[in-house]
């Protein structure tokens, strides 16, 4: 896998936790919020995780404003 592959997929799963963090900060309902927020917190572990095999620093963190 190239790098700059495997940058473009730590960016997706990032865009993706956005995705998920914005719905549920839409979103009213107790229990979809939560598996939105789950599902947010799994992308971003997926970076996380990937950058690490890639010995690249860890993407930022989500900003809890």
């Amino acid at each position: 896998m190239g790098l700059r592959f495997a940058v473009k997929m730590i960016a997706e799963y990032l865009e993706h936790a956005l995705q998920f963090e914005r719905m549920a900060a839409e979103e009213n309902d107790a229990k979809l919020k939560a598996e939105l927020e789950k599902q947010a917190k799994a992308y971003r572990k997926l970076a996380v995780e990937r950058a690490s095999k890639l010995g690249l620093p860890p993407p930022p963190v989500k900003n809890s404003t």
